[in-house]
């Protein structure tokens, strides 16, 4: 019995390492294939010049799930100071595409035709959509990581404050007389039309009336009594008038 529960052991065990060995062969191939899928994209970079002349390379590796790129250019030298270097990072996971997976490296190259088209590689969009994958999230898609060396703005500047001047008393101007107005000459109203001139209604001033003194009759009859009676009869006479005129 001890016997055969050996060789019943030995059997089991033998079976155990054969599977391990088949299946570490095949985990290998998977390796093997993916690194030489891997190296017929990665090893050889893609090659393009921008607007301004920089020649530039693509070298696209792993980063977990992720895949990241690196865009890296350098500017033609001018005399003797050399060109300017630069390079961006983008990271993404393109291989959600089905068409990625298909063609990796066309990804890439319809990528390279967008940046070729900037005057300077690393200050495009930041997140680029190739056409064959264009429909897929953003997830998918190369996103702007980092970039060497960094592009800051300026901070605006604080605005110099103005220079207080000495405030000048305001000088008193003299006052002056107002000048007599001169009369204006009467104008005629002119008469309108549709309606007769118009005469102005003047009321007449009441004339002054002098009042003489009257005579009193005394001295009227004696006068008159002098005029047509005899001397001796003055005093008859004025007092017959005086006694008619009452």
């Amino acid at each position: 019995m001890r016997a055969r529960m050996r060789v019943l052991l030995l059997f089991l065990a033998a079976a155990v390492c054969a599977s391990n060995a088949q299946t570490n062969n095949s985990g290998n191939d998977n390796k093997q294939q993916q690194q030489q899928q891997q190296r017929s994209i990665w090893d050889d970079p893609i090659r393009f010049s921008t607007k301004t002349k920089d020649t530039c390379t693509m070298v696209v590796s792993g980063a977990g799930d992720y895949t990241r790129l690196r865009v890296s250019c350098k500017g033609p030298s001018q005399g003797q100071t050399p060109g300017r270097s630069y390079y961006c990072d983008f990271q993404g996971k393109p291989n959600l595409c089905r068409a990625y997976n298909l063609n990796p490296r066309h990804y890439f190259t319809q990528m390279m035709w967008e940046l070729r088209k900037l005057s300077h590689a690393c200050q495009g969009p930041k997140i680029y959509r190739p056409h064959m994958c264009k429909k897929y999230p953003d997830e998918a898609q190369m996103t702007f990581l980092s970039a060497w060396p960094k592009t800051t703005t300026p901070k605006p500047s604080k605005p110099v404050l103005e220079q207080r001047k000495p405030v000048v008393p305001a000088q008193t101007k003299p006052v002056t007389t107002p000048k007599p107005v001169k009369p204006q000459p009467h104008q005629p109203v002119k008469p309108q039309p549709g309606k007769g001139p118009q005469t102005r209604k003047t009321t007449p001033k009441p004339g002054k009336t002098t009042t003489r003194p009257t005579e009193q009759p005394e001295s009227r009859a004696s006068r008159l009594a002098s005029e047509y009676c005899w001397k001796s009869f003055h005093g008859i006479c004025s007092y017959v008038i005086s006694w008619f005129k009452n």
